[in-house]
């Protein structure tokens, strides 16, 4: 019988990558930030599996917009376990 205390929520997801056609689970959150469009405070993140976080984080890099790469459970734990924003579709 399943806990209703630890349950996951109904409809709830496990976070996935946000690479473009990858639903493999998230490992790392990708902090990133476009100094024309945001203010330098803010930060957008994707979401990365092992196999994409150096392709994605690449991208980001050559840009100039990739602020920081951290474990999702870090950003988690330090963000207070808000969800983080942003997918590959807001190239």
């Amino acid at each position: 019988m399943t806990d209703p205390v630890t349950a996951p929520l109904p409809g709830a997801a496990a976070p996935v990558c946000s690479a473009k056609g990858c639903r493999v689970a998230a490992v790392w959150v990708l902090a990133w930030n476009n100094p024309k469009l945001h203010a330098p405070e803010r930060r957008k993140t994707w979401l990365a599996c092992e196999e994409h976080r150096e392709h994605l984080s690449r991208f980001l890099g050559a840009r100039g917009f990739l602020k920081d790469v951290v474990t999702l459970a870090d950003w988690e734990g330090r963000d207070g376990g808000q969800e983080p924003e942003g997918s590959a579709a807001d190239r």
